[in-house]
Order: structure tokens, then C-alpha cells, then sequence
């Protein structure tokens, strides 16, 4: 299992259109992803478990994978969060 602190930096933070990318990108993964935000922690494959979370520009959030491609998955998690989700 790992673990990585990120902090959302697209205007939108992980709302509606965002949260879509990431829970697609999430679900090509076989390990089990988690987003963890204060005390709260949702599956990352599940966008109303992700919408719950109101995540807003700006908010650290910690990403948790386990599972065989684990280490794959944060980084492409992490990589698409960094890019802010193409929006400009």
C-alpha cells in the first residue's frame, strides 16, 4: 500500500467534469484507490463517493492504492491532477 499528498490546483477542484476524468482514469487500474480528505475516505472508482468529498481548488488530498499496480496508479492519478485536468 502507498500513500501521496497532493493538492488540487484546477479551478474546478474535483467537481462534475474533473471528478469524471479521474474515476475514469481511476477504474484502469486494478489496484483499490482511496482519496482520503481530513477524516473522510471514499473508493476513488466511485463519483459519488468522490462528489462527497467537495473538493475545492486548492484542498490537499491524500491518494491511497493497493494492489499489484499500485505504484503505476498514483503516478497516473498524480500526473492528471498536476496537468488540472486540461482546463485552462
Amino acid at each position: 500500500m502507498i500513500s501521496r499528498n497532493i493538492v488540487i490546483t484546477n479551478t474546478s477542484g474535483l467537481h462534475a467534469r474533473p471528478a469524471t476524468f479521474f474515476i475514469q482514469k481511476a477504474n484502469t487500474y486494478k489496484a483499490s484507490i482511496w482519496i482520503e480528505k481530513e477524516d473522510r475516505k471514499v473508493n476513488a472508482k466511485s463519483l459519488l463517493g468522490v462528489l462527497s468529498l467537495g473538493i475545492a481548488k486548492g484542498m490537499t488530498i491524500t491518494l491511497i492504492a493497493d494492489g499489484q499496480d499500485e505504484d503505476t496508479a498514483i503516478a497516473g492519478l498524480v500526473e492528471l491532477v498536476d496537468s488540472g485536468f486540461s482546463e485552462i
